[in-house]
């Protein structure tokens, strides 16, 4: 049975996706990584999903939906880097602002849903998102405030969702466009 997880990706992330023209495309990687510059996908494996999300004046959207496929450096990634200012992966240039060049970086291949800002999680949603932890147990979202997210904290990491948050997620991303 496969999971599904959270990933909250920054302002500068969003960012970087609109100026660098990515809205509307797919990703074909994200990156993890053990510091914490980087969220740790350490426990998604293939099949998994993964929703990245993002917090625009207090409103939560969901931007991406991936499918885990693997975390292997493939053809694709590019040639190893030779040298410490070598970039990392140079065959993900395109989607280096995902975290290719964060301290140990490690590519996470996905088929994902088109970056989009527009597929917003309505307030209702948002009060009952729950995640669950290795040992079972259960939290919401700390700081929603009259449907409204004053800290996103809580959002912080690579977090796994109960199986009722994961399909409630899944029918927000496949709704019809607003």
């Amino acid at each position: 049975m496969s999971d599904a997880f959270t990933v909250l990706w920054t302002h500068d992330t969003c960012r970087a996706l609109r100026k660098a023209g990515r809205v509307g495309e797919r990703p074909p990687v994200a990156f993890s990584g053990a510091h914490s510059s980087l969220p740790a996908w350490t426990g998604a494996r293939a099949g998994d999903e993964v929703y990245a999300l993002h917090v625009n004046q207090r409103e939560l959207f969901v931007v991406s939906q991936m499918r885990v496929i693997d975390a292997e450096r493939r053809d694709c990634c590019g040639t190893d880097p030779a040298t410490w200012d070598d970039p990392a992966y140079p065959g993900h240039d395109d989607w280096s602002m995902l975290g290719a060049g964060g301290c140990g970086a490690q590519a996470v291949h996905v088929d994902a849903t088109p970056v989009r800002f527009d597929v917003p999680i309505s307030s209702e949603l948002l009060a009952r998102l729950t995640w669950r932890n290795r040992r079972g147990q259960t939290r919401t979202l700390k700081y929603v405030v009259d449907g409204r997210l004053e800290r996103s904290i809580s959002l912080q990491g690579f977090y796994r969702l109960t199986p009722e948050a994961a399909g409630e997620l899944a029918r927000v991303v496949s709704s019809p466009a607003l």
